[in-house]
């Protein structure tokens, strides 16, 4: 668990339905989000202010990190890793997290490499916050604020955000296309199968409900109303 105030990342031990604290790893700065590689003997974090993903180490329930960085774009906020553990992507929202009117990037990240290392940068539009992977390994979602959490007298401003579909194949990816959700997009996640994409918007509360066929994501113009905004999604595998 990232914590972001702290410096630090928490080690949670979890058996059946008991989740306990079981250490505390210092990171040196403000970390954004922390995710498992797929055989869980390694997590990335997205270090914020200093551009870069940091490697940890996972042995059990004792992780360490041996100040290992990668240098990614700017102000990496999410982590993603594909299901087969070879490639990871960042989303790098610039700006210290706000949209500002200019072009932001994902990172891939060669996971197999030794050491691992970024192999390619893709400008995906303004600030993308959230970020998902689906469980069929062939796209990813950057979810760009797109000059929806501007002030509305700024000239990028705009009224919804959108998401970036990445496809990936191999080692490369590559952006295909744009969707538009809604206004102040952050959370993102596919479902089990991958056929389904859905997107929590901030500022609207509610989830725009995408379809995925193939390596194409359309709008079905449908929502999900929620009682609060949502901030961050997840999901389980099935």
């Amino acid at each position: 668990m990232a914590n972001r105030a702290d410096n630090s990342i928490s080690v949670l031990a979890i058996q059946g339905k008991t989740v306990k604290l079981v250490d505390t790893v210092p990171m040196g700065e403000m970390v954004a989000a922390v995710v498992f590689t797929p055989d869980g003997k390694r997590a990335l974090a997205a270090k914020f202010p200093s551009n870069k993903v940091a490697l940890l180490n996972v042995d059990g329930q004792k992780v360490t990190y041996d100040k290992k960085d990668l240098p990614v774009g700017l102000w990496p906020y999410n982590v993603g890793i594909t299901p087969d553990g070879k490639l990871a992507v960042t989303s790098e929202n610039g700006n210290s997290g706000r949209s500002d009117g200019n072009v932001d990037t994902v990172s891939v990240i060669d996971l197999e490499a030794n050491p691992p290392r970024v192999i390619d940068k893709i400008m995906v539009d303004e600030s993308p916050e959230g970020l998902a992977v689906s469980p069929t390994g062939r796209l990813a979602a950057a979810i760009l604020l797109s000059g929806s959490d501007g002030p509305k007298n700024q000239g990028f401003y705009n009224r919804n955000g959108k998401v970036a579909v990445l496809k990936i194949e191999g080692k490369k990816v590559t952006k295909t296309g744009e969707v538009a959700v809604g206004a102040v997009p952050e959370g993102a996640v596919f479902s089990p199968d991958g056929k389904w994409l859905y997107v929590g918007n901030y500022a609207d509360k509610n989830i725009s409900i995408l379809r995925v066929d193939g390596d194409k994501v359309t709008d079905t113009g449908k929502t999900l109303a929620l009682p609060g905004s949502p901030a961050s999604m997840r999901g389980r595998v099935q």
